[in-house]
């Protein structure tokens, strides 16, 4: 199945090869683990095409983790249209193609992490995606890191992204309902376009070098760290959290809905064991 000229076919190439980057360092990291790989896509009759490369690895380590990419394009639902730009223009046609990744530890000592990267065309062209830290159990150290990692990616683009996006990060993974943030935070953007394709596209890859980069070495910092019985209910409320974010606010689950993906796909953010109080 062909997909339709555009800068998404340039832009999954490079998702797929992060893919595979991460799932081998993730592998490599855990030392008993293997992902498992579903291949899906859409029949001949179905309104959308294309499909995705879902891949999960329960393991050691890493009790749950997801890395997924996607290239689907079609045409959007009315609800849909209505929520994704220049798509009303385009009479609803559009092409998306993305990275995301959510992992879910089994050490409570170890952050929860979500990366996504996604290009998006409609009657315009966008990118938008970013990175976020979520910690049952805080560390300076990590936060910091994470963090001074995301500003110097930032830095490459102009002076003031990092300080934008990790607001736009700051208010977006936050709980109203519940009056408190997700978690530490990281990066976040969405409809970007300077005008310069190129230049933001190299962004968009040096924020998932970045994430290569830094988030491998804190799952070595604290993979090994002794942790309680209360540590652990510590880590399964806020996993609850995480599902109460997902389901309710996350832009990229509402659109696993609108243009009726793989629900296995756009679900794997939520973890294998949560609790409410």
């Amino acid at each position: 199945m062909e997909a339709p000229p555009g800068f998404a076919a340039t832009a999954v190439t490079y998702f797929r090869d992060l893919q595979d980057r991460i799932c081998a360092a993730f592998e490599k990291e855990d030392g008993a683990g293997h992902f498992e790989q579903t291949e899906w896509e859409r029949g001949p009759d179905h309104r959308l095409k294309g499909g995705g490369r879902m891949r999960v690895m329960r393991a050691k380590v890493f009790e749950k983790v997801g890395v997924n990419v996607s290239h689907v394009w079609g045409v959007l639902s009315e609800q849909g249209m209505a929520q994704i730009p220049g798509a009303k223009e385009s009479g609803g046609r559009f092409s998306a193609t993305g990275i995301s990744l959510v992992s879910h530890m089994a050490n409570p000592h170890v952050p929860i992490v979500h990366m996504n990267l996604r290009c998006m065309e409609t009657s315009r062209m966008w990118f938008g995606g970013g990175t976020d830290l979520t910690p049952a159990l805080p560390y300076d150290q990590d936060t910091q890191e994470f963090h001074a990692a995301l500003r110097a990616a930032c830095a490459g683009y102009r002076p003031d992204a990092y300080d934008e996006y990790k607001a736009w990060c700051d208010k977006y993974f936050y709980l109203p309902h519940r009056r408190e943030p997700r978690g530490v935070g990281g990066i976040f953007f969405d409809d970007l376009n300077s005008g310069d394709v190129e230049k933001d596209f190299a962004f968009l890859k040096a924020v998932g070098e970045t994430f290569l980069k830094i988030y491998p070495p804190i799952v070595a910092r604290r993979k090994a760290t002794p942790f309680t019985a209360d540590d652990m209910d510590t880590l399964l409320t806020k996993r609850g959290r995480y599902v109460e974010f997902n389901l309710v606010y996350d832009r990229g689950t509402k659109f696993g809905f609108q243009t009726d993906a793989n629900p296995d796909a756009y679900l794997m953010s939520m973890p294998p064991l949560a609790q409410w109080k």
